[in-house]
């Protein structure tokens, strides 16, 4: 068996302030052998001895919330996170469709939907990009779709289509469909006409989005959003041998047909169970509860500022919900459930309230995701139930999405109320993630804005609702020991625990020491995932690119 000795920098257990140290680490077929002058006294048996050089060895990260098969297919479509307008959105779609003048669907992601007023674009601004090819591209939310004309007509998306029941479609004045298809009804409309992606695309989004992960020293995702072909893709790349870092599968319920689902979703998880891999497992589903602020679809106590009675778009019936919820959590899964409304958010807690009393105590673990509003009375309530609250820290911020979009939604007062974060964490449990490719993947932006409240260029002086930022060592525990016990992982991981078999990070210095806003100066050196080290050279990252 194989015996690594790392020598000269800081072996932590964690992430907090009075973490235990050592000053070296012997694993041996991925377990912790030896720590301190015990491990030094191993190099001359070692196979490899690694000079941390200063460093530190640390607990890899994690992120508790983020759609990797979605992050991996963004990179092989036309690029349009960095377009600042339409015109440079149809300029990248139509050098795209002219180096691929075979593909007769073309997507992309993530535009930014603050460049048109209200987010909402028309088909025909993209109709010159791609003649004669349907083009749809995603919004940086996920919740949106913008469609040219072509897709329309092929999809039969017309002035006579009625409103889905779990979606929306914006309307020209002349009742004609403007373009774009809000929430997952709507775009399932596309359903029977659109090739979707193919298998070997998605197994290649997989392999390309875990090595990424792993470059950043982030050894576990939460994939939040797994239809039935990417958990095919999964298990392909798992055989292939193509996973970077470990991911836990959460295979969405549809409000339609979740019955049917229950047995899907077992078989899934046994196929997933038979591979035997240790870096992929399918624990967990997740439900829509709601939408997004930015579409009016996220399900409000009380009507939208600037939309009068509209109190948004929930995505299932509460009672029908709670049914489902009790079915899964019957069946040994874990709930993993999308809130950001406050209206939202209660009725997260009363299904996973609903589920304990069904079905009675267990270490279930379930997770709301977001939180981004939730009324004081709830918040009471997710330490009682048990349940982890998974912000994805860097949305907490003045950026133009929630200058443009949501503070108008919302107003002051509930404007002033999002991402309650340090609320939570001094009487719940809590994870951070990321929501990639929503925005970036990497760690280092989302604890420097957890931290401040600021945007990069340190705006707002004290920060946006300075009351709700946390200590650093508290933001990398939710990066680190928050997303593990999210992950059943908190136990048999400590990297000073002799017999343990941890993931771990190599940091050319210690994140807790630096100005949060230089924590982008803070190179990942190596990851170690199931014994194996992933990562062998440097990589660095730039701030907050949104990618």
């Amino acid at each position: 068996m194989p015996l690594t000795v790392l020598i000269n920098g800081k072996v932590l257990a964690g992430y907090g302030n009075d973490s235990l140290e050592q000053c070296a680490l012997a694993l041996e077929d991925g377990r912790v052998l030896a720590v301190g002058s015990a491990a030094e006294s191993l190099q001359e048996s070692a196979d490899d001895v690694v000079d941390l050089a200063g460093g530190i060895l640390a607990p890899a990260f994690g992120d508790g919330h983020a759609h990797p098969v979605q992050g991996g297919l963004e990179r092989l479509g036309p690029q349009l996170r960095a377009c600042a307008s339409v015109a440079e959105i149809v300029a990248e779609v139509k050098a795209w469709a002219d180096e691929h003048p075979d593909q007769d669907w073309i997507y992309g992601a993530s535009y930014d939907a603050t460049i048109a007023p209200d987010g909402l674009f028309d088909a025909r601004w993209l109709d010159d990009a791609a003649p004669g090819r349907a083009v749809v591209l995603r919004a940086w939310d996920y919740h949106t779709l913008w469609l040219n004309s072509e897709a329309l007509d092929r999809a039969g998306i017309t002035a006579e289509t009625p409103e889905p029941t779990l979606g929306r479609i914006p309307r020209r004045d002349d009742g004609t469909p403007l373009g774009v298809l809000q929430e997952q009804g709507a775009a399932d409309l596309l359903a029977h006409v659109e090739p979707g992606r193919t298998n070997e695309e998605r197994v290649d989004a997989i392999a390309l989005a875990t090595a990424e992960y792993a470059s950043l020293g982030v050894a576990w995702v939460q994939d939040a959003w797994v239809e039935s072909a990417d958990a095919t893709a999964y298990l392909e790349a798992s055989r292939l041998g193509l996973l970077s870092t470990r991911v836990n599968l959460a295979l969405r319920a549809d409000p339609l047909r979740w019955r049917e689902q229950t047995e899907e979703f077992s078989a899934i998880r046994t196929r997933v169970q038979a591979l035997g891999d240790p870096l992929l497992t399918a624990s967990t589903v997740k439900v829509f509860v709601d939408g997004v602020v930015e579409n009016h679809t996220a399900a409000m106590l009380e009507p939208y500022t600037d939309a009068s009675g509209d109190t948004g778009l929930p995505n299932w019936r509460e009672d029908e919900l709670a049914e489902a919820a009790i079915a899964f959590d019957r069946l040994g899964f874990q709930l993993h459930l999308h809130a950001i409304g406050d209206a939202a958010c209660r009725t997260a807690l009363d299904v996973v309230e609903a589920v304990e009393v069904a079905n009675g105590p267990r270490d279930r673990r379930p997770v709301i995701a977001h939180v981004q509003l939730a009324a004081q009375a709830d918040l009471d309530r997710f330490a009682g139930l048990g349940v982890i609250a998974n912000f994805e820290p860097l949305w907490a911020q003045l950026d133009p999405p929630m200058v443009d979009l949501t503070l108008p939604r919302l107003g002051p007062v509930r404007g002033g109320s999002q991402y309650p974060i340090r609320t939570l964490l001094q009487n719940a449990r809590i994870s951070f993630g990321s929501d990639w490719p929503v925005t970036s993947l990497d760690w280092r932006p989302g604890v420097a804005t957890a931290v401040t409240r600021q945007t990069a260029d340190r705006m707002p002086a004290g920060g946006w609702t300075p009351a709700e930022r946390i200590p650093l060592d508290d933001a990398l525990v939710a990066y680190s020991a928050g997303v593990a016990y999210q992950a059943f992982a908190d136990d048999g991981r400590n990297p000073l625990q002799v017999g343990d078999r941890p993931d771990l990070v190599w940091l050319d210095r210690d994140p807790r020491r630096l100005d949060p806003h230089r924590l982008d100066e803070v190179t990942v050196l190596g990851t170690w995932i199931a014994g194996e080290r992933r990562t062998p050279n440097s990589q660095r990252s730039t701030r907050r690119d949104e990618a």
